[in-house]
């Protein structure tokens, strides 16, 4: 968990070769080649009017919290152990896609959550396997590289 936030913190600070895909009003979404597996990187950017505390309420894993009042894509999330307060191994749930063409998903992660100096709030996770958690019929086994949250605080 420790190496995707370290990871994610990479990709945050290195502006290199990200290209625009979509972009709206309210977020921009850029992506660009992977050096770590065949396959493209992809990131959304942008800003929410509210406090740092309150995003971060939105976006943290927790079990019960926000996410997946507000996420389509999130229909469950699970703490299966618990490792510390800030770093836990997580089951996530999404539904099926596309008309039923895409089978729900389930992901196993060991996630950390994490605060900085300069006041970013950071959750990010990698695939792991849990004897706890063995694949269960009627979902793929999803498989996440470093992946993850930021949430930065802006002047404003």
């Amino acid at each position: 968990a420790e190496a995707a936030a370290e990871q994610l913190q990479l990709y945050r600070r290195d502006p290199a070769g990200w290209r625009g895909c979509r972009s709206t009003s309210e977020v921009a979404v850029s992506w660009r080649p992977s050096a770590e597996f065949a396959g493209n990187l992809y990131r959304g950017d942008g800003i929410v009017a509210g406090s740092p505390r309150d995003v971060w309420e939105c976006i943290k894993p927790v079990a019960g919290g926000l996410r997946t009042k507000w996420d389509q894509n999130v229909k469950d999330f699970e703490v299966i152990e618990a490792i510390t307060d800030t770093l836990s191994v997580c089951r996530t749930t999404t539904p099926s896609a596309f008309m039923r063409i895409i089978s729900p998903r389930e992901f196993v992660d060991v996630v950390v959550m994490k605060q900085y100096e300069d006041g970013t709030m950071l959750s990010a996770a990698t695939n792991v396997e849990h004897p706890l958690c063995p694949p269960r019929p009627n979902f793929v086994r999803g498989f996440n590289y470093p992946c993850g949250c930021l949430c930065v605080p802006v002047p404003g």
